[in-house]
């Protein structure tokens, strides 16, 4: 009795909108790989995001049943696996599209630092939940900070720059809440704009070549510059209304790349057009919406950090995500939630999704 009110008491607009994000997605793929389709005769991202969908759907339900409190207990050996699983893809992982990612089990191509965000919201949560009383001068919080520096750098050796970005979004929602004054932040702004000269050497080369097309996308318009300038062409091209679904000219004939991935937001503006990308933003205005509402009625500090440090996660990337393909932000690398196509990032989102519903329903723990 008491499981089935657990249920009745769930966010029913947070399922409703990420339901709403993840059917959207399946079919954008769809029309995205529909050459790849067609020339093998296997639709076989959509298949395989499918059945993952199915897989996450199963893993929330059962996570459901557990009371999230518990991973307070186990942050730190978790924190311990996170570093040793991004070590193991420096000497195990192989390399696919210039950078070193993704570590192979059967057939599977698995990127750990998808699920390295997700374990790190729950180690950073548990790390400030103990030390919430103490926090009270900038040095206080300099733990937190080192805490998260070591998985960022071992990210940022793959290299993975959007991934080690998120880690900084999560750890700035997450110093916030817990009373990090707004001066501080400035002033460290201020700092990292001084340091940028220095900065910019640190980059890889391919990095670099990423914000000079930001800047200036027809300084390469046939290599670096070339998804930017190819995702405002398809956005632009929607319109109103869009050309209609598997009828968009730079996806179907593969002028646009990254189209299932990276560039998915591009592929919904040029087959739905603006009416379709004001339905996806509102959806994603629902998620962070009950993100931040769960984090401020969350039963206890522990809770309101972790959906604070999954909120930001995901306002990170969609602001990211969408930015690049508009051409207002560089190129990052960063998928959309639940949208763009990948295994690992798909299932990091829903899991995390199940766990802001997880506070949510313990929350009303209290009225039964």
């Amino acid at each position: 009795m008491q499981q089935n009110r657990y249920f009745r008491n769930l966010d029913w607009w947070l399922v409703i909108a990420i339901l709403g994000l993840v059917g959207i997605g399946i079919c954008l793929i769809a029309s995205a790989t529909h050459s790849f389709a067609v020339a093998t005769g296997k639709a076989w991202h959509v298949e395989r995001q499918s059945l993952f969908l199915m897989i996450d759907l199963v893993l929330v339900i059962f996570s459901l049943r557990f009371d999230y409190r518990l991973l307070k207990d186990i942050a730190t050996p978790l924190y311990i696996f996170n570093i040793v699983l991004l070590l193991a893809v420096m000497f195990l992982g192989h390399s696919q599209l210039g950078a070193q990612r993704w570590i192979q089990i059967g057939p599977l191509s698995i990127q750990p630092s998808e699920f390295s965000k997700a374990i790190m919201i729950v180690c950073l949560a548990g790390f400030l939940n103990k030390r919430l009383e103490t926090l009270d001068s900038f040095t206080d919080y300099l733990p937190a900070m080192a805490y998260v520096f070591f998985p960022f750098v071992l990210v940022m050796k793959q290299p993975d720059l959007g991934t080690s970005l998120v880690f900084m979004a999560i750890l700035l929602g997450m110093l916030l809440i817990s009373g990090f004054k707004v001066k501080w932040l400035m002033y460290m702004s201020g700092a990292l704009i001084a340091l940028m000269p220095a900065l910019w050497h640190i980059l890889k080369e391919y990095q670099k070549n990423r914000i000079r097309v930001f800047l200036n996308p027809e300084l390469d318009p046939f290599g670096a510059g070339y998804h930017v300038i190819q995702s405002k062409i398809a956005i632009g091209s929607g319109l109103l209304a869009g050309k209609g679904w598997f009828l968009g000219t730079q996806s179907q004939l593969n002028f646009l790349p990254e189209n299932h991935t990276d560039f998915i937001f591009a592929v919904a503006g040029e087959e739905f057009g603006f009416i379709g990308i004001l339905v996806i933003l509102l959806l994603y205005l629902i998620v962070i919406w009950r993100g931040l509402t769960i984090a401020l009625n969350a039963e206890d500090d522990f809770g309101t950090l972790l959906a604070v440090g999954i909120t930001f996660m995901f306002m990170f990337h969609v602001l990211v995500n969408i930015g690049m393909t508009a051409g207002i932000m560089p190129v990052t690398g960063v998928p959309l939630p639940f949208m763009s196509y990948g295994v690992s990032s798909l299932t990091t989102n829903m899991l995390l999704a199940g766990l802001l519903l997880n506070i949510n329903m313990r929350r009303q723990q209290l009225q039964f």
